[in-house]
């Protein structure tokens, strides 16, 4: 069972996203959807990452929140907000190199929201399986250290 859950919302091209729980890999697919469809939205303004209600990011979330940060700095120019109030996924946070892609600020992005969940999606073994090697090398661009840590994790992906 999936502890954790993302919910999204957009008015007129300005998009939150919302992780809460434990956010793993099983969600990815429908993250990188929505991704998909932030970036294919001809209003789009803004997007916010609150992970405020998360209490653990997996390496496969933190690469896709990656490519978010990367792809929209690429395209429109700006660092996306992030916010944050656990001092255990700041850290984690920092040491994996959000701190170059993200607005990095504490506390809620909006306490009152009208949120959807996403929902998840199903997929196979070897798009799953592609989707965690791309968001790990998502990472490994980022740092030396993040380089080092997913090197051997790519390449038996890769091969596998």
């Amino acid at each position: 069972m999936n502890s954790g859950r993302i919910s999204t919302a957009s008015d007129q091209g300005a998009h939150l996203l919302r992780l809460e729980g434990d956010v793993r890999l099983i969600m990815c697919t429908a993250l990188d959807e929505y991704l998909e469809k932030i970036f294919s939205d001809p209003q789009f303004a803004s997007v916010w990452v609150d992970v405020t209600g998360a209490t653990g990011l997996d390496s496969t979330t933190l690469g896709m929140l990656a490519k978010l940060a990367i792809r929209t700095k690429e395209r429109f120019g700006f660092k996306p907000a992030m916010f944050s109030d656990n001092p255990g996924i700041n850290r984690l946070l920092k040491s994996m190199g959000f701190s170059k892609l993200y607005e990095l600020r504490s506390g809620e992005s909006v306490t009152n929201d009208d949120t959807a969940e996403l929902p998840q999606v199903d997929a196979s073994e070897d798009v799953v399986r592609q989707k965690v090697i791309d968001a790990h090398k998502t990472l490994m661009s980022l740092t030396e250290e993040n380089r080092k840590a997913f090197k051997d994790l790519v390449q038996t992906l890769e091969t596998g």
